[in-house]
């Protein structure tokens, strides 16, 4: 650790992209037919006078971070704008130090200047993750490696500072041991909107863009083997659904694997072990149910750390995502019969890294495989944000991540031909050409990905263009 550089934020600058989506996503009960992706670019100087820029990307979507009713897209959109203003000033603020003491400095104050100002703790997560990518991402730039090389030697200087319960784990040694692989399984989203045969479509519906629409297209577009299943929280109606994916999925495929994600639809965990007696009883839904791996945060943020659901959990492994707002959420949900939590860049580089750290502690401790953690997606972008995530998602060994930003936009919409040239070029294994687009590439359900995880920086070669940006303000 005596080797991870003391550096200081000299300098942020804040921008967005528009992405228009090809057809609704749904979070829930809320559909999304666009929504702008932030960029940051930062400037760090280490104690020598020598210095480094670094960006990050990450979508702002609606109706996730915060999913009061009250709240319309566009108020949505502005408190992630705040959270990122107010994890600009936290980190400028702060002397020198190493990039994960920065974070580590930063991270209580930014939640509690967050809280002052109405934002909740997802959303104040999002600034500081998004800042904290850009920081290491110009960390790497500056000492010219790669981000899974700085974290095997600790570059960053993570400590147990932000997680005490790990005091006297060797992090440093497991950080060391990490050993990302350049190839996941596309876990792909059966969104609650989406259509899943192509003969259902009608012709309005229908998008002239040569990319698979219905789920039977995208199978055998794509070849995927893993499923993640949206479910509303509606028992009849997710068991009829239910039925109709299991059926499509075994004319497909001869194997395949599944998890369910509930989006907060179900009140109290009486509710989703109802629907799992639905799901049991039902003959259609057998070889589905035997291919399910866990269930996603089933039950509302505002109950789900609020109850033990050790019953529930010894039917179905669960696990945390909306209820992950802070860095002691996994260790709180442990307690309550949780098992399992996600990863996604938005919430944070380092709290996933702490939490897998978590999980190879209390899997050793205990002799079990219990502890688990997945990667999940926030229709993460082709480009900057993706790769950033990709890597996040090897370093953790996620083995399989979701991906669902390639199907709800074409490529990459928005960017300029040059910077899409730029792409394709640097980055030939994780995107094709196609329709004049850069476009995710995924080959009998894999992306490979060997280009973003050795780019000297944080998953990427090419710097966006900026110019083809507003500032935000």
């Amino acid at each position: 650790m005596g080797d991870a550089p003391r550096i200081s934020l000299i300098e942020a600058a804040l921008f967005e992209r528009p992405v228009d989506f090809r057809f609704p996503f749904r979070f829930g009960s809320a559909r999304v037919e666009c929504a702008p992706q932030a960029f940051v670019r930062v400037r760090i100087a280490d104690e020598q006078g020598r210095s480094a820029a670094g960006w990050a990307a990450e979508m702002m979507m609606p109706k996730w971070f915060d999913k009061n009713p009250a709240l319309s897209p566009d108020d949505n959109v502005d408190q992630l704008r705040a959270s990122l203003r107010l994890a600009v000033e936290g980190l400028k603020s702060l002397p020198a130090n190493t990039a994960f003491g920065l974070h580590a400095t930063a991270e209580a104050d930014h939640h509690w200047a967050a809280a002052r100002h109405g934002l909740p703790p997802l959303v104040a997560s999002y600034g500081l993750a998004l800042v904290d990518r850009a920081v290491i991402d110009a960390l790497c730039r500056l000492k010219g490696v790669s981000a899974a090389k700085a974290v095997a030697a600790n570059l960053l200087g993570i400590t147990a500072a932000t997680a005490p319960d790990l005091a006297g784990f060797d992090l440093v040694r497991f950080l060391s041991q990490l050993a990302p692989v350049p190839t996941l399984s596309v876990r792909h989203t059966i969104g609650l909107a989406d259509v899943l045969r192509a003969a259902e479509l009608d012709q309005e519906q229908r998008r002239d863009d040569g990319l698979p629409q219905a789920l039977d297209e995208v199978i055998a577009a794509y070849g995927h083997r893993h499923f993640k299943i949206k479910v509303s929280g509606s028992p009849d109606a997710d068991v009829e659904r239910l039925a109709s994916i299991a059926w499509l999925l075994g004319a497909r495929l001869d194997a395949y694997q599944a998890t369910l994600d509930g989006n907060e639809q179900f009140e109290s965990a009486d509710a989703v072990a109802d629907f799992l007696d639905r799901v049991d009883r039902d003959p259609r839904l057998k070889r589905l149910r035997g291919s399910i791996q866990f269930f996603e945060q089933p039950i509302a943020r505002n109950a789900a750390l609020s109850t033990s659901v050790a019953a529930l959990a010894e039917r179905i492994p669960l696990e945390i995502d909306e209820s992950d707002g802070d860095v002691g959420a996994f260790p709180r949900a442990r307690e309550l019969g949780y098992a399992g939590i996600s990863s996604k860049s938005c919430k944070g580089f380092y709290r996933s890294l702490i939490n897998r750290a978590r999980i190879e502690k209390w899997n050793a401790e205990e002799g079990t495989a219990r502890y688990f953690m997945s990667a999940e997606d926030l229709t993460t972008q082709a480009g900057t944000g993706l790769q950033q995530d990709l890597v996040l998602a090897a370093l953790v060994g996620a083995g399989h991540v979701e991906r669902n930003g390639h199907h709800y936009v074409d490529g990459m919409a928005g960017a300029p031909l040059d910077e899409q040239a730029a792409y394709l070029a640097a980055h030939g294994d994780l995107y094709e050409n196609a329709r004049g687009r850069a476009r995710l590439a995924i080959r009998a359900g894999e992306v490979r990905f060997v280009s973003a995880l050795g780019a000297i920086g944080l998953g990427s070669f090419v710097e966006p263009d900026w110019s083809a940006m507003v500032r935000s303000s």
